[in-house]
């Protein structure tokens, strides 16, 4: 059997050009290596491109969910980190750990990372107390947005167009359903953060709000999770404090492009 026919080399001792794959396959792996979130110009010339064609490239890598966008800066997306860990020192969970942590403490309550996909929004990283043990942390478990509280901050903080594709891609695109859970995404977007009492399980609240660096592009949220009874209102509004406080934090950290622990990288 003949050998697969291999690309012209140029005559004067340059490399052959570069397919699209290897294009896209240069700026994931310098997304990976980076030790922060790094910006567009920065990667077009590490991977030696023009800023126009990696640009392009870089919105099929967000589409894929091979890289993930915040602000003007890029860093690894939830495809990469679930094939491989060693995109994990400059991982959304690395940069959001701290963050979670301290959320933790101030609250006393379970606290979650999640990412958009279609249909609802899948926990990537968990920070749970002891005395929560009895609660499911859910980690790498996908929440369909019609039971949590993660998918509705993240679909509510999508730009209008976007929803409404989002939407439609959901099996009851139409009907009393949609109707009710656009009512619930207006208001979510109205406040700012989404709240569940027990529609998943009933003895447990959530509490969600995402993280928008780009205005109409929501990176991940933050959920604060708990025993209902807990979240009364004077609870309820100070983990809602907490929270804001935690998502702002974490939305400078990734479009500032600096570590979220207190020190410099």
């Amino acid at each position: 059997m003949p050998d697969a026919p291999q690309p012209d080399a140029p005559q004067d001792g340059r490399p052959a050009a570069r397919s699209a794959v290897d294009k896209a396959l240069d700026l994931v792996e310098a997304v990976s290596r980076a030790p922060h979130p790094v910006r567009l110009t920065d990667l077009a010339a590490e991977v030696d491109l023009h800023r126009a064609t990696a640009y392009r490239i870089l919105l099929d890598l967000v589409r894929r969910g091979w890289v993930l966008r915040a602000g003007d800066r890029y860093l690894p997306g939830p495809a990469v980190l679930r094939m491989s860990a060693s995109a994990a020192g400059n991982s959304l969970t690395a940069l959001a750990r701290p963050v979670m942590e301290r959320l933790s403490a101030r609250t006393s309550m379970m606290v979650n990372l999640q990412v958009l996909e279609d249909g609802g929004s899948r926990v990537i990283d968990v920070v749970r107390p002891e005395r929560l043990a009895m609660i499911s942390h859910l980690r790498g478990e996908f929440l369909p947005v019609r039971r949590f509280a993660g998918p509705l901050a993240l679909v509510a903080a999508l730009e209008p167009e976007a929803r409404q594709r989002w939407l439609g891609r959901l099996p009851e695109a139409e009907g009393p359903q949609a109707r009710t859970l656009s009512g619930e995404l207006a208001e979510v977007e109205r406040t700012g953060v989404a709240v569940e009492h027990g529609r998943n399980e009933k003895v447990v609240a959530s509490l969600s709000r995402a993280v928008v660096p780009t205005a109409g592009a929501p990176v991940c949220a933050l959920t604060v999770v708990g025993p209902d009874a807990e979240f009364d209102a004077t609870r309820l509004a100070d983990c809602e404090r907490e929270l804001r406080r935690a998502t702002d934090e974490l939305e400078t950290a990734l479009t500032a492009g600096s570590d979220t622990s207190g020190g410099s990288r």
